[in-house]
């Protein structure tokens, strides 16, 4: 559903403005999709889901292929416009139907507890607001249902935490989109109420050099059946 203004003759404005970053992501994600082995990480993120999922900062829509056949539907929220445009020429060659829409993670444009499984892929580092993006992910999604999620934040010794602190605090989100790198995406989930599954930290590259954003987790999580009651 589009994020309108009852009455409104024009569309709100889009909560994230990054021109030239997208431009950047848009290449780079398509080339790490080999390079970096994107594409086996996109299988295992969604492998073996079903019913209606809510994918959360979709970026270019490079996940839409990769959805098996059992999943209905997919709302994609992607606040990037020219991103947005992209995804959604990605949502057309898709196996599954894939409504693209726009809209910031921290409050997502649909109904409470109407989803099966969520899925974020390297969207918390970037949002304004992590607890609150996770109290709307936890929101939309049904108790009992599942989290997906692939991200990447805090890791190595004492020196690389330092390193991505500094970059943090410095050129790094206004370089990148609003990215972080220090973010732990594993604690944060826990805080906000999530039971935590099976996960995984890998490196991205396996091989090569470390970087600040190489420390990954891919992995799944759920809305507890009980007590978890949207508010």
């Amino acid at each position: 559903m589009p994020l309108r203004s009852p009455g409104a003759a024009r569309p709100l404005r889009d909560p994230v403005h990054h021109p030239l970053f997208a431009r950047y992501y848009a290449r780079a994600s398509v080339a790490a999709e080999t390079r970096l082995g994107m594409r086996a990480i996109r299988d295992r993120l969604l492998s073996g889901l079903s019913g209606r999922v809510i994918e959360i900062g979709a970026g270019n829509g490079l996940n839409f292929a990769r959805y098996p056949r059992t999943v209905a539907e997919v709302v994609a929220i992607e606040p990037e416009r020219r991103l947005r445009q992209l995804a959604v020429e990605n949502a057309l060659r898709a196996d599954v139907p894939v409504d693209v829409v726009p809209g910031a993670a921290e409050a997502l444009p649909v109904k409470s507890e109407a989803f099966d499984a969520v899925v974020v892929s390297l969207v918390l580092c970037s949002v304004r607001d992590v607890p609150r993006a996770l109290a709307e992910i936890r929101r939309v999604l049904r108790p009992g249902g599942v989290v997906r999620f692939f991200e990447h934040g805090r890791g190595g010794g004492a020196a690389m935490h330092f390193t991505q602190r500094a970059l943090d605090r410095t050129l790094w989100p206004p370089l990148s989109g609003g990215c972080h790198l220090a973010r732990d995406p594993i604690a944060a989930l826990r805080e906000a109420g999530f039971e935590l599954g099976p996960y995984r930290r890998l490196l991205m590259p396996e091989t090569g050099p470390t970087l600040p954003t190489s420390y990954c987790v891919l992995g799944t999580a759920w809305r507890p059946e009980r007590g978890g009651t949207a508010a």
